[in-house]
């Protein structure tokens, strides 16, 4: 879910596993030039979607192992959820909708917050979670944890996880596989 700290986690988690770090979200901006906010409003929900499976599919594509912040919402098309959870170790970073809504305030920048941001994020938790359930191999319940404790977790689990597999290539995020990319799923989707 956005908010769920995918992106800063993902960042630290990447830096301790000596990993590449993508983010779905950035990647988007840097692939279109247009904020997310941006794709919006001028060319819709849809093309935001599409814009995501595409750089998420690049991302877990390549062979280099990386930490993913997947968008929380990419994991609700069947091919991006297909990919994660064939891409790679996928933690799920839940976080309790309450706390979302504290963490985003008005929602400001995230065009799917612009109404009712606390009912919407309810509803968008309640939506997804099965989902995220589903594609995660590990979840971390991160509601009042700070991101280096959240990384730090994340990294024993993505440590255990190359350990078992045996792969010292394949490394997990917030969402990962053997010789491939991790995904993260801090937001199994956005």
């Amino acid at each position: 879910m956005m908010g769920s700290g995918k992106t800063t986690t993902g960042r630290l988690l990447a830096s301790r596993l000596g990993r590449v770090f993508h983010d779905s979200d950035e990647e988007v901006l840097a692939r279109t030039g247009m904020t997310i906010p941006a794709i919006f409003a001028a060319r819709g929900e849809a093309a935001f979607r599409a814009e995501e499976r595409t750089v998420l599919a690049s991302a877990i594509a390549t062979s280099t192992p990386a930490v993913i912040a997947v968008a929380g919402g990419a994991v609700l098309d069947p091919d991006s959820r297909r990919r994660v959870r064939q891409g790679g170790f996928v933690i799920w970073l839940r976080v309790a909708p309450h706390v979302l809504a504290a963490r985003l305030g008005a929602g400001r920048g995230r065009p799917l917050l612009e109404r009712e941001p606390a009912a919407t994020l309810r509803l968008l938790e309640a939506r997804r979670r099965v989902v995220y359930e589903a594609i995660a191999d590990a979840t971390l319940d991160v509601d009042w944890v700070e991101p280096a404790v959240t990384a730090e977790r994340a990294e024993r689990l993505a440590r255990t996880w190359i350990d078992r597999d045996g792969s010292p290539q394949g490394l997990p995020s917030p969402g990962g596989v053997p010789s491939r990319p991790c995904a993260a799923a801090g937001d199994p989707a956005a």
